[in-house]
């Protein structure tokens, strides 16, 4: 979703993909950040707390009258439907970064 929107060009494409990591492992509960996963991305967890929030309110916020493509795409059943899982509550994901 990010390839819509300018405001993530400017982020380094290994960070972006880190960020989604991050969103991803959080809110399907599945741990946090590593030491191993930080060691291979070279990305600590609070440097990505920031874009993690961009991107989970990207999902909270997103017009869904333009740009359609890549959200049907990615809610057909190949792609696991990644594209219809609800986003976190803001605060929950605040209260969850903090811990890590």
């Amino acid at each position: 979703m990010t390839l819509q929107e300018y405001d993530y060009a400017r982020e380094s494409p290994s960070k972006l993909a880190a960020s989604c990591l991050l969103l991803a492992l959080t809110m399907k509960s599945l741990g946090g950040w590593t030491p191993t996963l930080e060691y291979y991305s070279g990305y600590c967890s609070q440097d990505l707390h920031p874009l993690v929030k961009r991107l989970n309110f990207l999902l909270t916020y997103q017009p869904h009258d333009k740009l359609k493509a890549v959200r049907t795409k990615y809610s057909h059943r190949v792609f696991f439907e990644v594209a219809k899982v609800t986003p976190m509550d803001m605060l929950k994901l605040e209260e969850i970064l903090k811990s890590c």
